[in-house]
């Protein structure tokens, strides 16, 4: 008998669609939705669920309970439930306590989620965090703030990655974002110190609570500044040595801090600093495989399909082998001046001239398209080399020659 494998995927974009494709190549596997809008009957991913659900709410706990129930009833027990959404990680594993599925708790899954409630356990754990306050009144704006003084942070306490996050630099900006955001006991808003120094991602896989492979990206800037200045060009950079102190402070930290929240298996994602003095401090750990591009960029470096890794390890509770970092890759994103729609692109043939055997992948933003809010920008260009050095160099060719334009 096949596993019934319930993926829950609201839309079918195709950053979901590359995970929902890797548990579907499973061994005995019936891969079942619960979805918003379902994959084009027409198109490559149109035969690639075996049955679906569609919902109303694809955010809401009681849609997804009903939509597995009635996978339940189509198919039996379900085996797994899983999906790579940071905002339905709770939801998910609540339907898995109520239908007996094996997988990561309720409990956990709100530690990873709530920031505030996260970086408590982490501290309780002995790591080290931004110091945070989930700010509830002007009052408490006004203690925080003369704790830690300014910059400082504000987030949702339920955030994702650097979405609605900004700096206030003075107590009247501070107060003044309180009140425009409303923040009330029901609706608290969180405030962090403002981590300085560089900033870094590493993402691993855990399997039976237990971390077993890692991996480093390095972020140039950090996200917070790429929102703040339209003018930069964001690059993540992955590089092939990891032969530094830093990274293996990194991973013992990072490790600790999977254990300390009680993951079982899966993939995580955490954002981390290295201060100006040395030290390291943990900005946030997400329960989830990493967006902007790191999964693929994490299987271009390793030689693996991270997609598969992801799967397997949430499905399968495996590890298909060891990780050997075998390349250096990084990835420029594309953005550039102004606002309104993307009314064209130029410097593309100087950039691939110079380095066009280095692409591995690549998207140009599309012409007429709204210009995108977000640090990831309107495209992307992905280069692999055996050296560091090389996508180094080839990265700042690409974010000198290529310039986005708007109208």
């Amino acid at each position: 008998m096949p596993r019934n494998i319930i993926f829950v995927a609201p839309f079918p974009i195709e950053t979901t669609m590359r995970f929902a494709r890797a548990a579907a190549k499973l061994d005995d596997v019936r891969l079942l939705g619960v979805v918003h809008t379902p994959p084009e009957a027409e198109g490559p991913d149109g035969r690639l669920f075996d049955d679906l659900v569609r919902v109303t709410d694809p955010l809401s706990g009681a849609d997804v309970l009903e939509g597995v129930e009635v996978l339940k009833r189509r198919h039996g027990q379900p085996h797994r439930i899983i999906g790579i959404l940071e905002p339905l990680m709770v939801q998910m594993a609540q339907a898995r306590e109520k239908f007996g599925v094996r997988g990561t708790t309720a409990k956990t899954a709100e530690l990873f989620r709530d920031k505030a409630t996260m970086k408590d356990a982490l501290r309780a754990a002995g790591l080290p965090v931004a110091k945070h306050k989930l700010v509830t009144s002007e009052a408490d704006a006004r203690a925080f703030a003369a704790e830690v003084g300014f910059p400082m942070v504000l987030k949702p306490p339920a955030g994702m990655g650097a979405k609605a996050t900004f700096r206030v630099t003075s107590e009247e900006a501070l107060l003044g974002a309180v009140r425009g955001m409303r923040v009330s006991p029901s609706s608290p808003v969180l405030a962090e110190e403002f981590l300085r120094g560089r900033e870094f991602s590493m993402e691993t896989v855990t399997i039976a609570g237990k971390p077993k492979v890692h991996s480093i990206s390095h972020y140039l800037p950090s996200c917070l500044e790429v929102l703040e200045n339209p003018w930069i060009q964001w690059v993540c950079m992955l590089p092939r040595e990891l032969d530094e102190p830093v990274y293996e402070k990194a991973r013992k930290m990072g490790f600790a801090a999977i254990e300390a929240l009680g993951l079982d298996d899966g993939m995580t994602h955490m954002e981390w600093f290295e201060r100006p003095d040395g030290t390291l401090a943990i900005g946030e750990i997400a329960q989830r495989p990493p967006g902007a591009n790191i999964s693929r960029m994490t299987g271009l470096v390793h030689g693996i399909d991270p997609y598969r890794a992801w799967a397997r390890a949430v499905v399968d509770g495996e590890l298909d082998a060891p990780w050997q970092r075998k390349y250096a890759v990084g990835c420029a994103f594309l953005r550039g001046m102004g606002q309104g729609r993307v009314s064209g692109v130029s410097g593309v043939a100087e950039a691939n001239a110079a380095v066009g055997n280095l692409i591995v992948e690549a998207k140009l933003p599309q012409l007429g398209a709204t210009k995108a809010d977000s640090y990831e920008g309107d495209g992307f260009v992905i280069l692999q080399h055996e050296r560091t050095d090389v996508v180094k160099a080839g990265l700042k060719k690409v974010i000198e020659s290529v310039k986005v334009h708007y109208a």
